[in-house]
């Protein structure tokens, strides 16, 4: 503003000569103001504003507080210091936020420029990278176009502009996105500023375990173009498992105190890749590995993967080389078959030619470029699909978020649902959509049939597993990431499959779907009674409903662990015409509390 007076007062000899100038002038001044003025109206958010920060991807998040650390200050005193210097920087952590912002501005600051890393991008090594979420579950990476600004020093604020952002479904409730931060510098501070009266909601990562990868400088993130593109990232956006990050360049060597901190952490799966650091140590490699594996058998039964180097690729004209590396591969194999040998159980190896690698993947002979970290990330999801055989994916149905719902937000439910499900180790799960979700019950949420729930399970433990518009391949990905786990249920009930109608779906494959999540269930939960509850009637949908049910009565195993729950009768006219009774739904698809009541009066005599 004061730069506009500025122009205004100068002499009219000088600058004026006709009122053309004196318009030119004047709307270069109203422009100045009106960037100034939106700059300025900009809604800032700090991920670390909260006892618990929202940063995604590290194991202690809690007990690391509010820095972009991965490792906690207590490990300071025993880890090598150069694990230590290299635990500052952000490889492998991430923001999770909502918006219906379309537009985005990153604002952050770093420990140092990143020079150093010659054989580095500087968009890798300091540079942030974006990717949305759509309502639907579909993801998108985010270009910015050239609209971002590195600063002349370290401390200098760097920017990341993403002005015009499409929303191509749910319009009202924006996109979930993520933000992945630089895998080589340490990051200082960050905000994320959106326009003024946006919805904003910063996200904690999913509470399930997550899959623990420690290694080299090829794992922390050399040498992709960008922060996504790391091997780690890509894995985590394709299996959408949480990845705790532990890769220290030049210095994954294996030492005790290492393994000390691994075993710490309730994992998923535990990837070991070191040997593109310790390949020369001979026999070390052998006793470090055998040491390292069995230290954390002590606290965790989960699947072990040791690999080999992907590392030297030029065997032809660079042998020497190579051959140094197939040697550290061979001391690591050897330390593989001692451990099996002294029946340490759930044990993996992943070999070079596993890994695939080609002269076109790397930049150096060591680190690889994009292409290979994406033949990386694809090694370890073929590897970890074998170490996990229980997600394999139905295939019409596969596993995927969603937060098409406005009332609730989907993700922080799931958490809710898995600490409930470790924390009260309840006697009946209750799993659905949207008529499960609003009968009642914990997590706390929006209900239309809270005297019916209360009346009907008292005292008894249920945890409410329904999710408002939540379709069969939604339920495959919370079973999938942790929803089963920790508890001991007497009853599971399943009522899934009317979104699914509703989004016009064949009845064959609905009620396909319906008895493959049945399927799982009884994998996770062997003990647990389930009880598949027939899809409930809906309003000018009866006839298409009805011919779903007869198909999964025809489909469904029962036997003494599973039964087929048909509550229709409970909700529809008594003259035979199988019409929805009017009087107990709110709007012809969710009951009320009247209609509550009768779904409980129905499934009283199989949740005794």
């Amino acid at each position: 503003m004061l730069f506009c007076i500025f122009l205004l007062t100068l002499s009219p000899a000088n600058l004026i000569t006709d009122m053309t100038d004196l318009r030119f002038k004047l709307f270069f001044c109203s422009l100045f103001v009106s960037i100034n003025f939106l700059f300025a109206q900009t809604t800032w958010y700090n991920p670390l504003s909260c006892d618990t920060p929202y940063v995604n991807g590290r194991a202690w998040n809690v007990e690391i507080g509010k820095s972009f650390s991965r490792i906690p200050d207590r490990f300071q005193s025993i880890m090598p210091a150069s694990v230590w210097g290299l635990s500052k920087n952000s490889a492998g952590l991430s923001v999770r936020f909502s918006t219906t912002a379309r537009s985005l501005t990153i604002k952050y600051t770093l420990a140092t420029d990143g020079s150093v890393y010659r054989n580095m991008a500087p968009l890798n090594h300091s540079g942030i990278d974006l990717y949305a979420t759509d309502a639907d579950g579909n993801q998108y990476w985010i270009g910015n176009i050239l609209k971002y600004r590195f600063g002349k020093l370290p401390s200098d604020t760097i920017t990341f502009e993403f002005p015009e952002i499409n929303i191509p479904c749910f319009e009202n409730r924006g996109l979930e996105y993520e933000l992945f931060l630089p895998p080589y510098n340490t990051v200082t501070s960050l905000s994320i500023g959106v326009p003024p009266n946006s919805d904003f909601r910063f996200y904690h990562q999913s509470a399930e375990r997550p899959i623990v990868v420690y290694g080299t400088s090829i794992v922390q993130g050399a040498s992709p173009s960008r922060p996504g593109l790391m091997w780690t990232n890509i894995l985590k956006r394709k299996m959408d498992y949480p990845i705790i990050n532990l890769g220290f360049s030049g210095s994954a060597l294996m030492e005790p105190s290492i393994f000390d901190a691994l075993s710490e952490i309730n994992a998923r799966a535990f990837i070991i890749d070191p040997i593109p650091n310790c390949y020369g140590m001979g026999d070390e490699i052998i006793s470090r590995a055998v040491a390292g594996v069995k230290r954390i058998r002590q606290k965790s039964d989960a699947p072990i993967l040791l690999t080999e180097s992907g590392c030297s690729v030029d065997s032809v004209l660079n042998p020497n080389v190579f051959k140094e590396y197939r040697a550290g591969d061979a001391k690591l194999y050897q330390a593989y078959l001692q451990l099996k040998s002294v029946g340490v159980k759930n044990l993996f190896y992943m070999s070079f030619h596993d890994i695939g690698l080609n002269t076109d993947a790397m930049i150096d002979g060591i680190h690889p470029n994009d292409i290979g970290n994406a033949l990386y990330a694809k090694a370890y999801e073929k590897k970890l699909k074998e170490m996990l055989p229980e997600d394999v994916a139905y295939k019409r149905y596969p596993p995927v978020r969603q937060r098409r719902d406005g009332v609730y937000e989907w993700l922080p439910r799931h958490n809710e649902v898995i600490r409930l499900n470790h924390t009260t180790d309840p006697e009946i799960l209750m799993i659905g959509n949207s008529i499960t979700h609003f009968w009642g019950g914990k997590p706390y949420s929006n209900n239309y049939g809270g005297d019916a729930w209360n009346k009907f399970f008292g005292k008894r433990r249920v945890t409410n597993m329904g999710f408002g518009w939540d379709r069969i391949e939604n339920v495959f990905w919370r079973i999938f990431h942790g929803e089963l786990e920790g508890c001991h249920p007497k009853h599971i009930c399943l009522l899934i499959g009317v979104n699914n109608i509703n989004h016009n779906e064949s009845e064959e494959d609905v009620s396909d779907g319906i008895v493959a999540l049945a399927k799982l269930i009884r994998e996770r939960q062997p003990l647990a009674k389930l009880h598949v509850i027939k899809i409930y009637p809906a309003k000018n949908r009866e006839e298409i409903i009805k011919r779903t049910n007869d198909l999964i009565a025809q489909k469904l195993v029962c036997d003494d662990y599973t039964d087929l729950v048909d509550l229709t009768s409970f909700l529809t006219l008594h003259d035979g015409s199988g019409k929805i009774d009017e009087s107990l739904f709110r709007e012809g698809l969710h009951p009320n509390e009247k209609g509550y009541a009768q779904i409980a009066k129905g499934l009283k005599k199989y949740l005794k």
